[in-house]
């Protein structure tokens, strides 16, 4: 699928961004940034942005609103990147409004769509057709890459109804200085994974990963239909995983079936030009703890978990995973579904 763009998406979402960022039309809030390991030596990004713990509160005698508000039903000019494809568009890019990432921007379903139903093959082609397009500008833009994410479900860090996924630019989230030793998470699954076999040939896992997942090769210029068979498979895996769990783990886990009688799980979605991942969610995050069983802050993780990289709010959990970064194993197995060991089955519980 062509997106039928005038100039380069990655000039284009720039440009937009910077116009957007000097009309305050979006708050970009900077974070601190270090990398922590798993016990396994995988790299994760953390990052401290405490102004996004600075929520603003309503007025005493403002009138509560009755219905959400939808950002991607007519969203302000200043935002709209441009709808895709420019003939016949069924999406829209638009910027993220409170961006911790520059240039962090999502795809929108031009009709508000649920976030909750399964991805259908034009969000897909779409969604490729935007990691394709980002490193094809000019010839000093050939070495960018996007990251794509997708949260689905109550438990997954969603926080919009109207389906949308949304791109992060690989080489804005890196910082050479603070970064070092970081590589972006679905390359490292990729690159050493393991087959798995869950009634669906050819997926892949990494070991080194305390929570379950799998795996896709994509390959080269892949079609709609191969891109929704390659979705659905990885899909069907998850749900075979979380079901599994909650026959062996009853209290841990509550899911509830669709209208239609299909089972609704969580789970976060990745993509990059080259691989598609899943991951299924049994939390949003988890209460992070001292070693003498008191409270620290509640983290909650998204998709961006599948690029190694999770973000905290507050002073006190950034200081207590940089010094113990041996939580961040327990945090990645409390809000997946955990790799099944004899230490841990019948055990679905987990706290910091």
């Amino acid at each position: 699928m062509l997106l039928g763009l005038s100039e380069p998406l990655s000039s284009l979402v720039e440009s937009k961004f910077k116009a957007a960022q000097a009309a305050k039309s979006l708050i970009f809030s900077p974070t601190e940034l270090t990398v922590i390991h798993t016990t396994t030596g995988l790299p994760f990004q953390l990052r401290y942005c405490p102004s996004l713990a600075k929520k603003p509160t309503a007025q005493k005698n403002e009138t509560p609103r009755t219905k959400k508000l939808d950002p991607f039903d007519n969203p302000p000019s200043d935002l709209l990147i441009t709808s895709v494809p420019t003939t016949n568009p069924t999406h829209l890019l638009v910027l993220n409004k409170f961006p911790i990432i520059s240039e962090h921007f999502i795809l929108a379903t031009k009709t508000n769509k649920l976030q909750t139903d399964q991805l259908e093959q034009d969000d897909l082609e779409v969604t490729y057709a935007c990691l394709k397009a980002w490193g094809n500008g000019h010839a000093h833009e050939r070495n960018k890459r996007l990251f794509a994410f997708f949260n689905s479900g109550e438990h997954s860090g969603a926080s919009q109804p109207h389906r949308h996924l949304q791109f992060l630019p690989v080489e804005r989230m890196m910082n050479e200085e603070k970064c070092s030793g970081w590589e972006l998470l679905m390359d490292q699954i990729m690159a050493t994974p393991q087959s798995v076999t869950k009634g669906v040939p050819s997926l892949k896992q990494y070991p080194k990963l305390p929570f379950t997942h799998y795996a896709s090769v994509l390959p080269s210029n892949p079609t709609g239909p191969q891109l929704l068979k390659i979705y659905q498979d990885l899909y069907k895996a998850a749900v075979t995983s979380v079901n599994e769990h909650v026959q062996s783990h009853p209290n841990d886990l509550e899911i509830y079936p669709k209208e239609d009688g299909s089972l609704s799980i969580s789970y976060n979605l990745a993509m990059t030009t080259s691989a598609m991942a899943i991951c299924p969610r049994r939390r949003e995050g988890n209460m992070l703890q001292q070693d003498d069983g008191s409270d620290v802050g509640f983290v909650a993780l998204n998709g961006t978990i599948l690029a190694g990289t999770l973000m905290v709010k507050y002073q006190e959990e950034w200081d207590v995973l940089r010094a113990e970064p041996a939580k961040l194993n327990t945090l990645l197995e409390a809000i997946g579904i955990p790799v099944e060991t004899e230490d841990n089955k019948g055990n679905g519980k987990n706290r910091l």
